[in-house]
């Protein structure tokens, strides 16, 4: 048995924003074991904080870890083993930045959760929704107008969606995927950047096909995510029962209310503009969605101050794509333009496990949570960019237990 005994520093109150001196925490095997006000006798290894931060390990709840390539359509299309190695390469990147778990809304499947379990290959905690769902010529749909092969590419471990059209085919899609070890279904219900085909305002399923994903997701215990900028797209979404509101760059007051008033979570994704407006055009992005960034990009800032005064939570995302994922950490700077440390690190922590529904097992110190865990050089709370830099001021790092990252010696 592996335990060790996190001694000598602050510890990270994230459910009330404070840090708390004078706590030992006591790892054994894969979870938290004890936390105690008082010193614990144990023949642990001791690990001395020295004064350092610990925190729960980070939580990015919109990644997409098998995207290797801005270019949705060339990354489909490589070679499944060499789709699946890259996306290895990119979750022990994310872990190297403190993300202990991640949502992936579109392309992981079992295969990956698993060897990240098994210690195959290092990597966060992986939840997953399969493949995403989405209409033909919607935000899933990367083939040109002029290319009119079969749009089924879900056997390809690079491609992110599945084209299904009809009540009928989205209750069975979401059934495949069910069975195939998704814990929530993923729509595309608007337009997005990345495909080539949906302006932004276009709304993608019909109101029958969306509420038939909310009831299959029902039935199964688990809730519909979808894919939303316009104010319409993101109302009407909320009217069909969906829970996880992603991106919502174009969301006014009245609809946020409503949001928090039916339970919702939102899921800003800011740096995924700032990436593409950078880089986007140079890896690879197309014209046509080249032309399309701006219109979601100037609304996002906005989106921020408008959820948070409705008090609709908001889980911290990234939705970056291939060589922009070197831009993961700049979402912590972006969301300090309006939010404060505190609802950063709350979006990136409780909201987020809550999301995941794993509350009590991540995003938090405490007796029985999985012991994932972050040591960082400072408060966070007075400086929000201690948890950028790719992990830099994080001496170390802890997944299932085992140190991914110790410099602390």
């Amino acid at each position: 048995m592996t335990s060790y005994l996190f001694t000598n520093g602050r510890v990270l109150d994230a459910q009330n924003a404070a840090l708390v001196d004078g706590l030992d925490v006591l790892v054994e095997d894969s979870e938290i074991r004890e936390v105690s006000d008082t010193p614990i006798r144990t023949n642990a290894e001791v690990v001395d904080l020295r004064g350092k931060t610990l925190m729960p390990g980070l939580i990015d709840c919109h990644v997409h870890v098998n995207a290797g390539l801005v270019n949705i359509g060339a990354n489909a299309m490589l070679p499944s083993s060499l789709a699946a190695l890259r996306a290895a390469r990119i979750m022990e990147s994310m872990l190297q930045r403190g993300f202990t778990t991640v949502r992936d809304l579109g392309g992981a499947d079992l295969g990956l959760v698993h060897a990240v379990e098994e210690g195959l290959i290092a990597g966060p905690r992986l939840i997953i929704c399969g493949k995403a769902l989405s209409p033909t010529g919607g935000h899933g749909d990367f083939r040109a107008r002029s290319d009119d092969r079969d749009g089924d590419f879900r056997g390809r471990t690079g491609s992110m969606s599945r084209l299904v059209d009809g009540v009928d085919a989205i209750r069975r899609a979401s059934r495949e995927e069910i069975k195939a070890g998704a814990q929530f279904i993923k729509l595309m219900a608007n337009g997005g950047v990345a495909s080539p085909n949906d302006p932004i305002h276009m709304l993608g399923f019909s109101v029958d096909e969306m509420k038939a994903a909310v009831e299959e997701a029902d039935n199964a215990g688990f809730y519909v995510s979808a894919h939303l900028y316009t104010d319409r797209a993101i109302a009407r979404a909320v009217d069909c029962g969906v829970h996880s509101l992603e991106h919502c760059n174009l969301i006014r007051p009245e609809t946020a209310k409503r949001a928090a008033a039916k339970g919702c979570i939102a899921i800003p994704t800011l740096v995924a503009y700032e990436g593409l407006a950078l880089d986007g055009e140079a890896l690879g992005l197309g014209p046509e969605s080249v032309a399309k960034i701006e219109t979601v990009r100037k609304g996002g800032m906005e989106s921020l101050s408008i959820m948070r005064d409705a008090g609709l939570p908001m889980a911290f995302g990234s939705d970056l794509l291939g060589g922009l994922m070197k831009y993961h950490s700049m979402e912590f700077e972006i969301l300090a333009r309006v939010l404060t440390p505190a609802e950063i690190i709350a979006s990136a922590t409780t909201v987020g496990a809550k999301l995941c529904r794993m509350e009590g097992k991540i995003g938090t110190i405490a007796h029985g949570a999985f012991a994932d865990l972050i040591v960082v050089d400072g408060d966070p709370y007075a400086d929000i960019t201690l948890l950028t830099g790719d992990g830099a001021h994080m001496p170390a790092i802890m997944a299932r237990g085992q140190f991914q990252k110790n410099a602390l010696n």
